[in-house]
């Protein structure tokens, strides 16, 4: 990022909540002007909070409206908006697997597409997505989460390239077990648990897992890190025993990484 001695504008999708409220509050503390988009929310100390929804871009577009018309610029944008459906693929509820994407992928490229003409004009700004370590290792009975997490590697990987020569930088941060609301707030589909025996404890041994997770701030403060280097790298692991397993993933055969998942949630 150009200029980087100025206190940045800052916005953050999802941030009246884990991730997105941890990432908002360390950047109002560091003095920079914060806004968080979300449907619901208040704002804390130093963070503006505007009413918008991620899945419907005319919300997206009158919310970036208003920072540039407040701050002239946008240089930091986190997309952390996100949810997750769990069960058996099966079963999940087309309704149910669709608004995973709409929200997780979807809402991440339209805030992109709503941010990016600012920061290309100015000719500087950094995006920072928010995945998931289950993009690198997909969880049973959270498939469609964890290709929607996967979409997003993707999408961002691409998008580096395009937007490189515009002066304007994009990475993705891996989370794994983070202890957030987001736990409380799957949207669990128990059909076919009959047929799919041992789906409700593999998702309880997950939830488990996540409860006893890292702290959202682990996760703000690379994010916080991100937005002052000069480079970024595509993809960057939150914590360091998820470090070493997503390097150990380029090394094992892949038959042989999606049985020791298996074997996690059996």
């Amino acid at each position: 990022m150009k200029n980087q001695s100025h206190k940045k504008t800052v916005l953050i999708t999802g941030g009246s909540s884990g991730i997105g409220r941890a990432t908002a509050k360390l950047f109002a503390a560091r003095g920079d002007t914060v806004y968080e988009l979300s449907r619901h929310g208040a704002g804390d100390d130093g963070v503006t909070h505007i009413d918008a929804d991620v899945t419907r871009p005319e919300t997206l577009a009158a919310a970036v409206e208003r920072v540039t018309e407040e701050r002239g610029r946008i240089d930091l944008l986190v997309c952390c908006a996100g949810m997750g459906v769990s069960g058996a693929v099966e079963f999940i509820p087309e309704a149910d697997m669709r608004r995973q994407f709409e929200v997780n992928l979807y809402g991440t490229v339209n805030t992109v597409k709503a941010v990016l003409p600012v920061m290309r004009q100015a000719g500087a700004g950094r995006i920072v997505c928010v995945s998931s370590v289950a993009a690198v290792y997909a969880i049973p009975f959270q498939a469609y989460y964890s290709a929607s997490k996967a979409a997003i590697n993707a999408f961002t990987d691409a998008l580096r390239t395009e937007i490189k020569p515009f002066g304007v930088s994009v990475c993705a941060v891996m989370p794994g077990d983070i202890a957030t609301g987001f736990t409380d707030a799957r949207e669990k589909t128990m059909a076919g648990e009959d047929v799919y025996q041992h789906a409700a404890s593999a998702v309880a041994k997950m939830e488990k897992d996540e409860r006893g997770g890292m702290p959202p701030e682990a996760v703000a403060k690379l994010i916080g890190k991100l937005a002052d280097k000069k480079r970024v790298a595509p993809l960057y692991t939150v914590g360091l025993s998820y470090k070493a397993l997503v390097f150990l993933k380029r090394l094992f055969p892949a038959a042989f990484a999606s049985k020791i998942v298996g074997d996690m949630y059996r």
